[in-house]
């Protein structure tokens, strides 16, 4: 994850790994938030259905998508 981005981005590094840039800064859960939105645009499901299993506090993340 790369917080406050000059562009929101998901990039695809392989099957189980991708990089999430986010304009929002680490603040008070706000990169969070942002990685969940883009996340949730890019596999095109409901924010809902995104969710941070580890690393709320760190630049790697364990998501979990249920579809």
């Amino acid at each position: 994850m790369k917080p406050a981005s000059r562009e929101e981005k998901v990039e695809k590094i392989d099957d189980t790994h991708f990089s999430v840039s986010v304009k929002e800064p680490p603040v008070k859960g706000l990169a969070n938030k942002g990685v969940v939105r883009a996340l949730s645009e890019y596999f095109n499901v409901s924010q809902l259905k995104v969710r941070i299993v580890s690393g709320c506090f760190s630049r790697q993340k364990l998501i979990e998508i249920i579809e």
